[in-house]
């Protein structure tokens, strides 16, 4: 998709830009879609919790995707991981489904079906419908209008037991944007179907290059089929579990030197700085002690963390965010019209 059509598609949250998430919305002529609006911050990792330099960026975020769910007609559910829905029982840093605006309850939803889903994510669903009703659509291997929704694929391999997920086409007008959600790249089929929805633009998550127990024929069939969609897609944008540790940074470039082309994490392409907050938490515990108890507290309401965001961009331990500033922090004044530059 040519630089024109950028404005079309926001890229609201993703590890790149500090949160996990793989939260876009597109806006068309008539309609606004708003897909997968949840974000989590890797509750512990690197045996700690985020950082309050972090919690203050996904504060951002989580004001961003409130302010898109008020412009919204569409919001789409491609599966009931919490970083990719609101929750009953949401931490104090993700998206909290008892605390959504009212205009939430009429959008028309399109949904992953749960029939495969057990337990908590069985149970996450079933929240949605209950509060959207007969608005929500389940929606696999459906088309309507500019949206198209593949059949579930794997949550990364063949039989994962993270379950499955489900891609979107939108057609834009001007061109093809495709969700590809959780699929790592893990899995030949869902790069097919992508393939064959013929898009000027995809985002998808890449490999979880931060697990350790990831297998090297796991690591070639990512890599194969990131290729792949590199040499037939316009823009490729990967990011999500890839950029979850700063290994994800040396892949994506080995990536693009290997396709001739650039391969995009998200922040790339939203031209602003990234924000590898998760795999810079040792840095920033570091950088910028916290009192213990300081969890509690915000979860209560009397801890803020804005002066740590504040010190860490005054030390340069974290790069200017003008542009990220401009578009999440004050969202009451944003364009309705997502911005993608």
């Amino acid at each position: 998709m040519p630089d024109g059509n950028r404005s079309t598609l926001e890229i609201v949250g993703v590890e790149s830009l500090g949160v996990r998430s793989l939260c876009c919305a597109v806006a068309l002529e008539d309609r606004r879609i708003l897909i997968d609006p949840g974000l989590a911050l890797g509750y512990f990792r690197h045996g700690q919790h985020p950082h309050p330099v972090q919690v203050a960026i996904g504060e951002r975020v989580r004001r961003r995707i409130l302010t898109l769910m008020e412009q919204a007609t569409d919001v789409v559910f491609s599966h009931f991981h919490g970083d990719h829905v609101p929750l009953t029982h949401a931490n104090p840093f993700q998206l909290s489904l008892l605390k959504l605006p009212q205009r939430f309850h009429g959008l028309h939803a399109w949904s992953k079906g749960a029939d495969e889903e057990k337990g908590e994510m069985h149970r996450r669903f079933c929240d949605l419908q209950e509060l959207l009703g007969d608005k929500l659509t389940l929606s696999e291997g459906r088309s309507v209008g500019p949206l198209s929704f593949s059949q579930a694929v794997p949550h990364g391999r063949s039989g994962s037991k993270l379950g499955k997920v489900m891609m979107t086409r939108i057609n834009t007008g001007s061109g093809v944007f495709v969700h590809a959600s959780d699929i790592q790249l893990l899995n030949g089929e869902a790069v097919e179907v992508i393939l064959q929805w013929q898009p000027d633009i995809v985002i998808a998550a890449g490999p979880p290059l931060y697990l350790e127990r990831l297998e090297e024929s796991a690591l070639a069939d990512a890599w194969g089929n990131a290729l792949r969609l590199a040499e037939r897609v316009n823009t490729l944008i990967l990011d999500h579990h890839l950029m979850r540790s700063q290994a994800g940074e040396a892949w994506l470039r080995e990536l693009s030197q290997a396709a001739g082309r650039q391969v995009y994490c998200a922040a790339d392409f939203m031209k602003h700085p990234r924000l590898l907050l998760e795999a810079w938490r040792d840095r920033l515990y570091h950088a910028f002690p916290v009192p213990d108890g300081w969890m509690d507290e915000y979860a209560h309401g009397r801890f803020d963390v804005e002066p740590f965001l504040e010190s860490a961009l005054a030390r340069g331990v974290i790069p200017p965010l003008i542009d990220l500033r401009m578009i999440m922090k004050d969202s009451e004044e944003s364009d309705p019209r997502p911005r993608g530059a």
